[in-house]
């Protein structure tokens, strides 16, 4: 599968809807326990464009987008406007916003979302140009000079080796997802009534 790195209209996915899903297979064992396990060891997020399609223009523009994508063929980036920092949503983000795992040059972008002593680490593989800032020690990098950051990726590259120094950054990030149909139904007279066709899109493993 190609992945086309550009952006769904963030207009249209302001007014989505969806969020995270995950997999527990859980089996009742006869004394009433239950024994839990997980096959997912990562989260994924679904959600469905059409919500956020208001106007005949809206529509126009997701069709064109559609097609461009050849449906489910080719992946592309989506803006989560409840998720797409490394920050809480009110504040701008911040070098020292996630400390990134690793050792020597190259770091991967992650975002750490902890509860009590229980956490999940979540690879952040589409940050936002030029929206990634980057710190060792909590003294901040200067972008191209002392680091640089591959956007199709999320790694970083740092200029020399931190050694034990934690290295930390904040950016702002995209989903990558793809339609999760080949089919979008559209009843002109229904949609011109408020009737919204379902639009599913799907995050990809990248």
């Amino acid at each position: 599968m190609a992945f086309h790195e550009t952006r769904f209209p963030a207009a249209i996915s302001f007014g989505s809807s969806g969020g995270i899903e995950r997999r527990t297979e859980i089996v009742e064992l006869v004394n009433g326990f239950e024994e839990r396990n997980a096959p997912w060891a990562r989260s994924r997020r679904r959600y469905d464009a059409g919500l956020g399609v208001r106007s005949l223009d809206d529509l126009a523009a997701v069709l064109a987008f559609f097609e461009a994508r050849r449906a489910r063929l080719h992946g592309f980036r989506w803006k989560d406007w409840l998720d797409h920092k490394s920050s809480a949503p009110s504040v701008d983000p911040t070098p020292g916003d996630q400390v990134l795992p690793g050792s020597g040059t190259s770091r991967q972008l992650v975002k750490t979302y902890a509860d009590g002593p229980s956490s999940y680490e979540r690879l952040i593989a589409k940050p936002v140009a030029g929206s990634v800032r980057v710190a060792i020690d909590g003294v901040e990098l200067t972008p191209n000079a002392d680091f640089t950051v591959d956007e199709t990726t999320g790694t970083v590259t740092l200029a020399t080796d931190p050694g034990f120094a934690t290295v930390t950054a904040g950016f702002e990030y995209d989903v990558p997802v793809r339609f999760d149909s080949d089919t979008i139904d559209v009843n002109l007279a229904a949609f011109e009534a408020g009737d919204v066709p379902a639009i599913p899109i799907i995050e990809v493993r990248i």
